[in-house]
Order: structure tokens, then sequence, then C-alpha cells
């Protein structure tokens, strides 16, 4: 029995990652105005404004963060980042599951953003893995599992807000963050 190449170990792992990172990431945004609302901000300028904050909050942080990460990558490793993102993300996710105003959530989100560059790493870590001459295709194949999972989340978060509810929508989003950061820690090559 031949096993297989670590590179593409490495990719099909990272590929469920992401997938599970994206869908995570795309989950609750469509229902953000909802669950504003259902934080006690009832007026249409109310719920427009916060949810237009706390979507945009992530991105400030990440925004200022990434170059910081990924410098520290080069340094540290890609994979202590992988799991950097994942854990840093499930835990502020999980918390993001348990705020009971709407200032809260743009706090966990801006700190969400600090944790952020999950996807970023993973395709570093996999380029890094992967011969020269397969690196194009390999990459190619690991950014379907996020462009999937961006599909797939909305779905999946507009079954559970029916289900259970708003609150059981965020913890899944968590349980998105978490599993990938599980996963990545096992089955990665560490890479360059």
């Amino acid at each position: 029995m031949t096993s297989i190449e670590p590179w593409k170990r490495t990719l099909y792992v990272l590929w469920v990652a992401t997938f599970c990172v994206a869908t995570g990431t795309s989950l609750i945004i469509p229902f953000l105005p909802l669950y504003i609302e259902s934080l006690g901000v009832h007026s249409e300028t109310g719920i427009a404004h916060w949810s237009s904050w706390v979507f945009a909050a992530q991105f400030v942080t990440s925004f200022v963060f990434q170059p910081v990460w990924g410098a520290f990558a080069d340094r540290r490793g890609r994979k202590l980042m992988l799991l950097r993102a994942g854990f840093g993300m499930g835990i502020m996710t999980t918390l993001m599951g348990l705020v009971h105003a709407p200032w809260e959530l743009l706090l966990l989100r801006l700190i969400n953003g600090v944790f952020s560059g999950f996807i970023a790493m993973a395709i570093s870590l996999q380029a890094s893995v992967t011969p020269p001459e397969k690196t194009g295709r390999a990459l190619g194949l690991l950014q379907t599992g996020n462009v999937s999972g961006s599909l797939i989340g909305p779905l999946v978060g507009g079954y559970w807000l029916k289900r259970s509810g708003i609150t059981a929508c965020s913890f899944s989003q968590a349980r998105c963050s978490w599993s990938p950061a599980s996963s990545s820690s096992c089955a990665c090559t560490n890479g360059r």
C-alpha cells in the first residue's frame, strides 16, 4: 500500500479546513440584522448602523494585523499561525453567541479580526509544501474549499436559524473555526 505524499495530505486537510472556516465566516453574516435586533435594537436605522459596524469591525483589525501575523509566520512557521487563527476565531465566535448587547458583538468582532487570517495562512502553508510544478493546481483546488464554504455557509446558517435560533447559529459558526484548527494541528506538514 502506498502512502499519500505529505503535500497532498496537507492539501486535503487544508481543503476541508478552509471549507469549514469559509462556511463559518459566511454562516451568520446574512442574518446579522436579525441578531442585532435580538440584542435590543429595533429601529431600522439602528439595525442598519449596528449591522454595518459589526460587519466591518473584523476587517478593520484584520487589515492591521494580517501583515504582522504574516511576518510572524515567516519566523515561527505557518502551521502555528493556522492554530492561532483557528483557535482564536473559535474562542471569539463562541463568545459572540453569549453577547447581550450590540456593542459587545462589535467588540468581539474587532478582537476576532486580530485572530483572523486562517485562509491566507492555509494558502501560504500549502504553497510552501507543494512541489513547484504542482503549486498552481494545488492552490486552485485549495481555493475551491474557500469558495464552496462561502456558498454553503448562508444555507447552513438559514437552517440553524430556522431550527434553533440565532444563538445556535452563532455557536455553529464557532464549531466551524474549532474543527479546522484541530485537524490542521494533527495532519498538516509544517512547511517552510
